[in-house]
């Protein structure tokens, strides 16, 4: 295999019948039936559907934070058996350390693996200047925004180099206009780095932004009921999201997801 088709290879999800099932009390809940779903080195995938779905089961288990009762997981053609350093997870609430500043927060994961503290500083300090952050390198958690925490916590993966980023609804507790700047940033930082992306999200109008593919979950047990390209993601690189938002291939991408959510 070339260098070239290692690269193209790592960033590549097989997702081959999948499905999950929780035990209550006894009683068997069926999260998810019979997922299949590829998604290719590059793509940024948003995943919606209505609460309870399965989405960030999905996702926990692409993560490796636990096993699918049935079905197989790939990341780079490796069966996913638990969390590896090929898979950097977003959460929802920023799980930043309050003891450790922004520098040393994004610097964790290249010192825990060993690399030197030149190169390790160097690295959080590339990915701080990606996210805007910069200026705030020495501050701690607890004096940042509630966005300048989720982009250090982003600049945090990043700096890890995972093959594939995993996003749980990272913008759904920000005010609306910080999310919309942090879904442009999102947009740049993914042209930027070529990572392949799974996005989990309740809004169909960010789904419809942000995704190269969209996907929708039907209720529970979760199974792909819509799946379809979108052109807004790569469009972002010369006209402005809000732009985009106003167009009518808009508002008609953003018709047919929320339907297909019912």
């Amino acid at each position: 295999m070339t260098l070239e088709a290692v690269r193209t290879h790592a960033g590549a999800v097989r997702v081959a019948g999948v499905e999950h099932v929780f035990g209550s009390r006894g009683t068997a809940v069926p999260a998810l039936d019979r997922i299949d779903l590829t998604i290719e080195p590059g793509e940024l995938v948003t995943l919606a559907g209505p609460s309870g779905c399965g989405k960030t089961t999905l996702m926990r288990l692409a993560a490796g934070f636990m096993r699918p009762t049935s079905g197989t997981i790939t990341v780079g053609g490796h069966e996913v058996r638990g969390a590896g350093a090929d898979r950097g997870v977003v959460f929802q609430q920023p799980t930043l350390y309050p003891w450790l500043d922004v520098r040393a927060n994004v610097a964790l994961g290249p010192k825990l693996r060993g690399v030197s503290k030149a190169d390790r500083t160097a690295r959080a300090d590339e990915y701080l200047a990606m996210v805007g952050l910069t200026d705030f390198a020495q501050r701690r958690p607890y004096e940042l925004s509630g966005g300048m925490q989720q982009r250090t916590q982003i600049a945090r993966v990043l700096a890890n180099d995972p093959d594939i980023v995993l996003m749980d609804e990272p913008f759904g507790a920000l005010d609306a206009l910080t999310r919309e700047r942090l879904q442009g940033e999102l947009l740049a930082l993914w042209r930027a780095t070529g990572k392949t992306v799974l996005f989990i999200t309740h809004g169909v109008e960010e789904a419809v932004l942000l995704g190269t593919r969209v996907l929708v979950m039907s209720p529970r047990p979760g199974s792909i009921v819509f799946d379809e390209p979108a052109p807004f993601a790569a469009a972002s690189a010369d006209v402005a999201p809000s732009e985009l938002r106003a167009t009518p291939e808009f508002a008609e991408m953003t018709h047919r997801v929320r339907a297909a959510i019912g």
